[in-house]
């Protein structure tokens, strides 16, 4: 495998040598437009750089679990007599609990999850979070999704400062793919790259709409157009299940605006990912569920060579404020299931060692349970990170279960270290000038 600590992408023409948009020239633009691009091909094979995509380099894909997950039920702190006593009726059966050390171990679901632990391909990073941590849903998203401080409202998202800092000029829309209905709030920039879509054979109206940007342009703000189902929330201790939060995004900006300004470029990127998702299929079955797409298309993509570094997924349904021990157990059931096909499926095609995945969820849950037998928004959770190049561990320590702020766990891992570790070590990126200031790197790659 190559190393991680690639060069950033720099310019249109350095982007272009391994992009798909030097592949597609042939077929799908004008004559005197493919002797522009291979002249611009041409001067960029005479530069001693070469640049990562995802098609030979590192790839990341985040994966939200939106709602708010029960870290505390996830992993699971059974050596600790005050779990019990703060969940009387909610625990976990000390003898199911699949167990990583002398103290923690994971939810009886996560058979998947202690395998990889166990091959050494999985670490846990615990009591994850940040200073004065915010319980409102759609808040707390937006803080994890642009990295920044609970006091201070940013606008750009995490994984837009990167495409912005180390993919400056690309063209196609296949930096980042996210997918879902909606543009990720983590995606967001002034000059926005990336593309949302929850099924591609949407990209099949852009191809039919190539030489009517304006009609493409439509097209894509509808299917990039919140859901319209879509939760509304209003306080911080709201009930109901959650699906995609995506944070603040404007609709009139984002890929939109990208899309009107390369039109060219977005469409034949949106043509490949249709080609590749048309002839590319997976040797393992997946579960039917949304997490077990959503993952199957991302393999499918990888497996069929798009160059996209940063991928997003996101599994719903984590506000468990009552009859928790049912629901989450079928939520672990389903992040589980998906994560092992993906994991199969990656290292069938070779690209295991290639791909880290990082999971976040908005907050954890609030140590004690509450009448209706589930738990309210809290604050710090664990989060996963996993691949092949990941080193197997715990990292940070399991926060105190009676030391509490407020009736929450008090982190002791900025969130961000995770972030800026996945910048430096695995996509190669300053992560001080992502995040904006230094975070301690952890060890996990």
């Amino acid at each position: 495998m190559k190393s991680p600590k690639e060069q950033p992408l720099h310019t249109r023409r350095q982007f272009l040598r391994t992009s798909v948009l030097g592949g597609a020239l042939a077929h799908t633009v004008p004559l005197f437009l493919e002797k522009t691009f291979l002249t611009l091909d041409a001067m960029a094979a005479s530069t001693s750089g070469q640049y990562a995509t995802g098609k030979d380099s590192t790839i990341l894909v985040v994966l939200q679990l939106a709602g708010g997950n029960d870290g505390i039920n996830t992993f699971v702190p059974y050596g600790d007599d005050a779990y019990y006593k703060a969940r009387p009726t909610i625990h976990l059966p000390n003898k199911e609990i699949l167990r990583i050390s002398d103290y923690a171990g994971l939810h009886p679901e996560l058979t998947g999850l202690r395998d990889l632990y166990g091959a050494g391909h999985l670490g846990i990073v615990q009591g994850v979070g940040y200073p004065n941590p915010n319980r409102s849903h759609f808040r707390s998203t937006e803080i994890w999704q642009t990295a920044s401080d609970s006091n201070r409202n940013e606008s750009r998202g995490w994984l837009g400062r990167y495409f912005d800092s180390c993919c400056s000029g690309a063209d196609p829309a296949t930096v980042g793919v996210a997918i879902s209905g909606q543009t990720p709030q983590a995606f967001a920039s002034p000059s926005p790259k990336g593309v949302a879509f929850a099924n591609p054979e949407q990209f099949r109206y852009m191809s039919e709409s190539a030489g009517n940007p304006k009609e493409a342009e439509r097209l894509m703000r509808e299917m990039n157009a919140p859901e319209s189902d879509s939760p509304s929330m209003s306080g911080p201790n709201d009930g109901g299940s959650i699906g995609m939060i995506s944070g603040k995004v404007d609709k009139e900006g984002s890929t939109v605006d990208f899309l009107q300004r390369t039109a060219l470029g977005a469409e034949m990127s949106s043509d490949q990912i249709l080609k590749i998702t048309r002839k590319t299929k997976s040797s393992v079955n997946y579960p039917t569920t949304q997490l077990g797409n959503s993952l199957n298309l991302v393999a499918r993509l990888i497996a069929g060579g798009l160059p996209t570094r940063v991928y997003y997924v996101s599994q719903g349904g984590f506000d468990t404020h009552a009859n928790q021990l049912p629901s989450h157990s079928g939520l672990m059931k389903d992040l589980n299931a998906g994560i092992a096909s993906f994991v199969a499926d990656l290292k069938a095609q070779g690209n295991f060692d290639r791909v880290l995945m990082v999971s976040f969820s908005e907050f954890g849950r609030r140590v004690s349970e509450n009448a209706s037998g589930g738990t309210d928004h809290g604050a710090a959770a664990p989060m996963f990170v996993l691949g092949g190049g990941v080193k197997p561990g715990l990292y940070g320590a399991y926060p105190s279960l009676t030391d509490l702020y407020q009736g929450d766990l008090k982190f002791n891992t900025d969130f961000r270290s995770v972030y800026a570790t996945a910048l430096e070590k695995w996509l190669g990126a300053p992560s001080e000038m992502v995040l904006g200031k230094k975070f301690p790197i952890l060890p996990y790659i």
